[in-house]
């Protein structure tokens, strides 16, 4: 039996991420639930819930969203097309794909292409609770062994280090890379190699997570503040969830009280031209708001990677 992991494995991307900005677009509304998303993931960050509890904060957008069957199958119409050339063509009746996505999602597509043996994350389509443990790093051995107690793993195929315990039990194993095989004991020495590449990019996209936070948060403020306290109290509140999102995804750092202290000192240029811009525009000039806090933010960005990089949380 061949095992595969599915996502950005034999799929080109993340299918939960894609599924929920698919929803996402069709649903705008879902946003209302983007708080409570991330405060679950600030909670688990600091220890206060597991990863499963983490997971349903998340899928709680599932819980409100209409049509939802129909939107799978739309969904999986628009992306079937990202499950990746390479496997295809060495695709086996008897393959198994073992993913900790949930199997709602996967359930679909694997039918379509004619995989019989799926182990995923069992979750609510309706509610987006949990009913199993997460299918992830040893789980996915245990749920193997117990569905599969007779068979043995010929070749096992993954993108990540946390599928070690199944490459493990695997007679071959390979780390996938877009389209690129390589050996496992190759791929378990890649991460220092493309940490650097990886850690700019990463830096790039919580640059826009907090552009769209700041821009967001203060908008929303504007019912009960003017235009500038307005500004203050949403750049505060994404800074926030930018120093989480950078220590933990970015940087690869511990979160700590002195870190934070530092990670504001080093948006301080940042603030500076952004309050500037927005006195100019918004009181001089009196531009809409999101349009005013929108310029604001991308004109900061620049001088703020470089400060992050090489005084706040720098290796």
């Amino acid at each position: 039996m061949n095992v595969y992991d599915f996502d950005k494995t034999i799929y080109n991307g993340d299918s939960t991420l894609d599924f929920y900005l698919f929803c996402l677009k069709r649903q705008p509304l879902l946003l209302l639930v983007f708080p409570l998303q991330i405060l679950g993931f600030v909670m688990y960050k600091l220890g206060v819930i597991k990863k499963l509890q983490f997971k349903e904060c998340f899928y709680i957008f599932l819980k409100y969203t209409n049509n939802i069957e129909d939107k799978l199958n739309d969904f999986w119409k628009l992306n079937k097309s990202k499950i990746q050339d390479w496997y295809l063509t060495q695709q086996k009746e008897n393959d198994l794909v073992i993913s900790a996505s949930p199997e709602f999602l996967l359930k679909p597509i694997c039918s379509e292409l004619g995989i019989i043996n799926l182990i995923a994350s069992k979750v609510d389509i309706q509610t987006g609770k949990c009913m199993s443990e997460n299918c992830y790093g040893e789980e996915k051995t245990k749920r193997f062994f117990e569905q599969f107690q007779n068979e043995s793993v010929q070749i096992f195929y993954s993108d990540s280090l946390t599928d070690t315990p199944m490459a493990r039990l695997a007679k071959e194993s390979y780390g996938v890379i877009g389209e690129q095989l390589i050996s496992w004991k190759e791929f378990e020495c890649l991460p220092k190699q493309r940490s650097a590449l990886l850690e700019f990019l990463l830096f790039i996209v919580v640059g826009v997570i907090n552009t769209f936070n700041g821009v967001v948060f203060a908008t929303l403020f504007t019912i009960w503040l003017n235009g500038t306290n307005a500004f203050l109290a949403g750049y505060a509140c994404s800074l926030f969830i930018s120093y989480m999102l950078n220590s933990v995804f970015v940087f690869k750092k511990a979160l700590s009280f002195m870190r934070f202290v530092k990670f504001c000192i080093s948006y301080i240029p940042n603030f500076i031209i952004q309050f500037i811009i927005v006195l100019l525009f918004f009181n001089v000039w009196e531009l809409p708001e999101f349009i005013v806090y929108s310029i604001s933010a991308i004109l900061g960005v620049p001088i703020t990677f470089l400060m992050v990089k090489f005084f706040a949380l720098r290796k």
